[in-house]
């Protein structure tokens, strides 16, 4: 494949990548596939990926703010339980092998494939959670998530948003804030970790975090919860093939 069609390619996956990861979650899904067709091995895709999400959930966290929603205060105490988890999870995936790497991979890919289709149900209104108290669950749980974050990424937005929304007891659009605030600030050492350890192709990174940020820029300017149902049943077909081809089943 020409150069250019490459970059080109990546640019275009990584706007609408940004846009389903700050609408919902799972754009991961679509990046780090497609850096492994173009020839990446796993790790550098993993590490790679890296660059687009700092991209994108700076660029989100920005456009959250010039649009009135943001509460730094309570991004940061939440952050700050994600990071250690963040930090041991990207150094073990620096430290086991591509073709393990590549199995998770395609299991998590198949994960995320089924949990598309299903359904919240008896769900309660957002409004109706501003009166409960908050779970002491959701700083355990944030470790955890910090831990798959930094280790993987691939579905850590949906991770964050059950979370914050069952434990937190937030409306969507504040769940989305904090989460794109949140892998903003654990994504930069689990990056570091990538770039110290050599994971990192800065054509392709580079290239992804424009098209990332572009998309993320404008999905924080659209109402978070419409769309989203079109976005997984697009997503779902490619997502299973590519799971299965890195499993050598097809």
């Amino acid at each position: 494949m020409d150069e250019l069609l490459k970059l080109l390619l990546l640019f275009g996956a990584g706007s609408i990548a940004g846009f389903i990861n700050v609408m919902a979650g799972g754009g991961s899904t679509i990046t780090l596939p497609i850096l492994i067709l173009l020839g990446l091995d796993p790790s550098f895709a993993n590490g790679t990926n890296r660059m687009g999400i700092l991209a994108q959930t700076f660029s989100a966290v920005v456009s959250f703010r010039q649009e009135k929603y943001h509460d730094f205060k309570l991004s940061i105490k939440l952050t700050a339980f994600t990071l250690p988890g963040a930090i041991a999870g990207a150094v073990l995936a620096t430290r086991i092998s591509d073709e393990l790497f590549q199995k998770i991979l395609a299991y998590v890919l198949i994960g995320v494939t089924i949990s598309m289709f299903l359904r919240k149900t008896n769900q309660t209104k957002p409004e109706e959670h501003s009166s409960q108290k908050t779970s002491w669950l959701i700083y355990p749980i944030m470790v955890a998530i910090g831990f798959y974050g930094g280790f993987m990424q691939v579905g850590v937005g949906f991770a964050f948003m059950v979370s914050l929304f069952h434990l937190m007891r937030l409306d969507l659009v504040r769940v989305n804030m904090h989460k794109v605030f949140i892998i903003f600030i654990y994504t930069i050492p689990a990056f570091l970790v990538f770039l110290i350890t050599g994971n990192v192709e800065w054509k392709f990174g580079l290239t992804l975090a424009l098209g990332m940020a572009f998309g993320a820029w404008w999905a924080a300017k659209i109402a978070v919860k419409k769309g989203e149902e079109i976005i997984r049943i697009v997503l779902v077909a490619a997502i299973l093939w590519m799971a299965l081809k890195l499993l050598n089943f097809i």
